[in-house]
């Protein structure tokens, strides 16, 4: 088995390395970290938590560690989906590069330009940086990146996702045609084939596992859920996510619960936390402090659950995360993957359990086929309610004694029989069309008439 000390790195490096704790390299590090030392360009194509970013930052290191940077003229650059991600590629470099005299930048959003135009002016070795804010720098004359020797690109599928890929190939334009590029994706869509294509010259291929694998450290679960009521469904989902993690107990040492929207990432973060659970919310739109704070909270336990949105998915190095909760079915099916590979790292076991709902059924069905197997169905731990019968209302009438009622039946009777032609009052015989109410002295009339 290959060590690190047999892939030529720097022995400052090295010792970074051992200091760290690591002995052996992964496998995306000991085929990346030898080429990417030769000056060639690396397409890495590997699973989130495979270590990617090492196999990078090493070899990185150790190129730049002789020169020196000028002003506004970056030596290399590492592009990053999030913000996150690009911070965690700065811990890497502080971690690796601490026995080298190596100069860093992170260009992020959430933090004030002047800062880091300070640090720009000064010569970086390193820059790390978010497509977005770095093209705000550069349109603003503040960078330059006509110095640029070694660029690397990391999660390049998540930069598809995310709509990047114009801002990608712009700056790729800004940089020395000379220059070497590492380029790393855990999967390879047809978007990236093209630029991969456009923009690496002759690269050393290396892929490590089907991006369709998950740990088999991880036990998974999936909980089918009946919403019922509309109105209700999202308050009975959230119910359904307290009893699950209630029934884990202490084994829930932590967790990450991934929501689709951001909305129901708030939503959900609220829910828990009135219901006495410690929980906070990571999304795309807090203010960069916050977010960062968030984390580092969950990072050193004082955080238990953190709810997520996919911005947390990929490239967080958060370990010993004992499960994963997957409070919507994700919209992609490698996204199941990437969410999931937060649990169960570095041969830990882990679990992943997943609410499904009838209408992600299509999406749960891809994701078993994309993992080529069938994730056992758990019972939901929230016993459903059996519908009470509705009483039926009684038919409202008026009280009546029964000379009442009797005297109604009498009415009606005697009005059924005075209907015909013509009718008979109680002092003469019937006269047609005179009715109930034909005066005595005519009728007698009539009798007289009839007698003379």
């Amino acid at each position: 088995m290959t060590k690190f000390n047999e892939l030529n790195l720097n022995p400052k490096v090295l010792k970074a390395i051992e200091e760290a704790g690591y002995e052996t390299p992964t496998p995306i590090q000991a085929g990346a970290i030898p080429p990417a030392l030769e000056g060639k360009d690396v397409l890495g194509i590997a699973q989130t938590g495979t270590g990617k970013t090492a196999s990078f930052t090493l070899p990185m290191i150790t190129l730049l560690a002789r020169g020196r940077a000028r002003a506004r003229m970056p030596r290399s650059l590492v592009l990053c989906p999030t913000r996150e991600l690009a911070a965690q590629v700065a811990e890497n470099f502080d971690t690796y590069a601490k026995n080298v005299k190596l100069t860093k930048a992170l260009l992020i959003g959430g933090v004030s330009f002047k800062e880091q135009d300070a640090l720009i002016d000064r010569g970086v070795d390193v820059l790390i940086a978010t497509p977005g804010r770095l093209l705000d720098h550069f349109e603003r004359g503040k960078l330059l990146l006509t110095g640029v020797q070694i660029m690397v690109v990391d999660e390049a599928d998540r930069m598809l996702d995310m709509g990047f890929i114009p801002d990608i190939e712009r700056i790729f334009s800004l940089t020395p045609f000379t220059r070497q590029t590492l380029f790393f994706s855990a999967t390879m869509a047809s978007e990236i084939e093209r630029i991969t294509d456009t923009f690496l010259s002759a690269p050393a291929r290396i892929e490590v596992a089907r991006q369709a694998t998950a740990s088999e450290t991880i036990e998974q679960g999936v909980v089918m859920f009946k919403g019922g009521r509309r109105d209700r469904e999202a308050s009975a989902k959230r119910k359904v996510l307290r009893a699950l993690i209630d029934a884990e107990g202490d084994k829930c040492t932590n967790a990450i619960i991934f929501c689709n929207r951001k909305t129901d990432v708030d939503i959900c973060a609220k829910s828990l936390k009135k219901y006495g659970y410690n929980a906070a919310a990571i999304h795309g739109d807090l203010d960069q402090s916050q977010r960062m704070k968030t984390l580092d909270g969950f990072r050193d336990g004082s955080l238990r659950l953190l709810v997520a949105s996919d911005v947390a998915a990929r490239g967080l190095d958060i370990p010993s995360v004992s499960h994963v909760f997957n409070f919507d079915v994700p919209g992609h099916a490698e996204d199941y993957v990437h969410r999931i590979g937060r649990t169960g790292r570095a041969g830990r076991e882990g679990k992943a359990i997943t609410i499904c709902s009838a209408r992600d059924e299509k999406a749960l069905d891809a994701i078993e086929k994309l993992i080529q197997k069938d994730i056992p169905r758990l019972d939901n731990p929230v016993k459903e309610e059996p519908k009470a019968e509705k009483p039926k209302p009684e038919k409202k009438s008026k009280p009546e004694d029964g000379k009442k009622a009797e005297s109604k039946k009498g009415d009606r009777k005697k009005d059924k029989e005075s209907k015909g032609r013509g009718r008979r009052d109680d002092s003469g015989p019937a006269v047609v069309g005179m009715g109930d109410h034909l005066p005595s002295f005519i009728a007698l009339s009539f009798d007289e008439r009839r007698a003379g």
